[in-house]
């Protein structure tokens, strides 16, 4: 046997027990790559071409036992481990390999510094150089490091791997491999099935022992018996091994394994979300309404959602919605000046389930409101087109005696059309007429009584528009000299700013 098969067979890292007849130390020198040359320009080893290619060499260290970190310091990782060969993966798995320290505690579940203890023993065994090492400046972020994947010198050496460097000029790191030793092969073989299986994320011995102790105590008076640490079998159908710490495993049933669980599971989870979405519980809606409401109440804009829910609690459970509560509102009469939102709200809800008890009462309540909606809405655009004929017009009132007094008998004429086409005499009979007609026409008395209802709620714009358009006296005797009176006040009060007209 050749040197270079002896070292071969000596360092294939089988899971198995077997004698070595070869001490591996004295075969190969120690792994160990001081701090100096942990950098890509200084590194005896060769970029990885691959992940895959990288994940071999990882696994050819972790088995070849040659990594002992303790002889040059006493801090750190004892040996290269199983988690080290986890976040090598996580490595491999990045291009470039540009990690942070909170993505490997993350993926890892480790601590910082532990994690700072792994990416050591990466560097010190020659798989990673560093290419931009990170830095730490107070009062700036943190940079992460950016490393090459590198493979040791020594992986070439014991598998009698065959390099070559395809330019003179070039670093010694960009040599590729041409060629490999025929007793290199089989252990190129196995480390390349370790390299194609993913490696899982390994169970603390901590962990796997709480779990131990709380399936011990589930068990009905049972007795447990700990598996020792040396006799521990991975379900893998590997070897035993000292330092595993798999634990105790058990497989589910194969009737969980085809289905991937139970039907009934799958039952509840379908029932549990309807229509994609996850049903809502009693609490649920009571915050649903609540927040449907401060959105749609101008004075529950700001209000504490909570307090709201906790407000609407009855007519959520009985299943009303944000229209019916609109709906009852409007039939209590809301206030245009709210000092408190959440209580005001509980003053007009009371009694409201125990009234609107019935899905007809509450469909008669929203059908008021929205009616009520909807002649709001056209009375606002009555005045707002009123507003902007009498502001934003092109007519302006005339200011002659004589004109003003043609189109005031232009006026009655058509009030007297409009009226049925009764009395159309001559326009100076008109206002006699209309005199006479001011207590006994049903539609002078009708626009009077408009007129009262408006100066009520503290609006002047019908009287307003009559004395702009045909003149105060002619308004007097249309709607009454009393009704032209208020009206001319209250336009005067509303200038000033002490008075203030509206509801409260």
């Amino acid at each position: 046997m050749t040197l270079v098969a002896a070292q071969a067979a000596v360092m294939v890292p089988s899971s198995h027990t077997s004698v070595l007849l070869v001490d591996p130390v004295a075969v190969l020198p120690e792994l160990w790559v001081p701090e100096a040359e942990q950098w890509l320009s200084s590194s005896a080893g060769r970029v990885a071409p691959d992940g895959y290619s990288w994940m071999q060499a990882v696994h050819w260290v972790a088995g070849s036992g040659l990594y002992q970190p303790r002889r040059h310091r006493s801090t750190g990782l004892r040996s290269f481990n199983a988690t080290t060969v986890y976040l090598a993966q996580l490595l491999a798995e990045l291009s470039p390999c540009f990690p942070g320290l909170s993505y490997l505690q993350r993926r890892t579940g480790l601590s910082e510094r532990m994690v700072e203890y792994h990416l050591a023993a990466l560097r010190e065994t020659g798989l990673l150089s560093y290419i931009v090492k990170g830095t730490r400046k107070r009062g700036e972020a943190p940079q992460a490091s950016e490393f090459a994947r590198t493979i040791p010198l020594k992986f070439d050496e014991a598998l009698g791997i065959r390099t070559r460097q395809s330019d003179q000029d070039a670093p010694a790191f960009t040599r590729v491999m041409v060629g490999i030793a025929e007793a290199g092969r089989e252990l190129m073989a196995k480390l390349a099935k370790k390299a194609s299986r993913k490696v899982r994320r390994p169970r603390s011995k901590t962990s796997s022992r709480a779990s131990e102790k709380a399936s011990g105590k589930r068990s009905s008076g049972t007795a447990v018996t700990a598996v020792s640490d040396g006799s521990r079998c991975t379900p893998m159908g590997g070897g035993s091994s000292s330092a595993s710490t798999a634990g105790s495993t058990s497989f589910p049933p194969e009737s969980k394994l085809a289905r991937g669980g139970s039907k009934s599971s799958i039952t509840k989870k379908s029932e549990a979300k309807a229509g994609g979405r996850r049903k809502l519980n009693r609490v649920g809606r009571r915050f649903q309404l609540a927040r449907e409401l401060t959105q749609e109440l101008d004075w529950l804009r700001g209000c504490s959602v909570p307090r709201i829910a906790w407000v609407v609690r009855d007519v959520a459970d009985a299943g009303w919605t944000v229209a019916e509560v609109r709906g009852w509102l409007h039939l209590r009469g809301e206030a245009a000046r709210v000092r408190r939102g959440s209580g005001l709200l509980a003053a007009l809800l009371a009694n409201a389930v125990t009234t609107l008890d019935t899905p007809e009462k509450r469909a008669y309540a929203v059908e008021q409101w929205r009616c009520a909606q909807e002649a709001a809405r056209r009375h606002h655009i009555q005045k707002v087109r009123a507003r902007t004929e009498r502001f934003d017009g092109d007519w302006q009132a005339p200011t002659s005696l004589a004109v003003l007094r043609d189109v005031e008998q232009a006026f009655a004429q058509v009030r007297a059309v409009t009226s049925g086409g009764r009395d159309q005499h001559h326009p100076a009979e008109t206002h006699d007429h209309c005199e006479d007609l001011a207590l006994t026409d049903p539609q002078v008395e009708e626009m009077r009584d408009q007129v009262r209802c408006e100066l009520m709620r503290g609006q002047t714009d019908l009287i307003d528009l009559a004395v702009d358009s045909m003149g105060r006296e002619a308004a007097e005797r249309l709607y009454g000299a009393d009704l032209v009176r208020r009206a001319r006040q209250l336009a005067g009060a509303a200038r000033s700013s002490h008075v203030f007209i509206g509801r409260r």
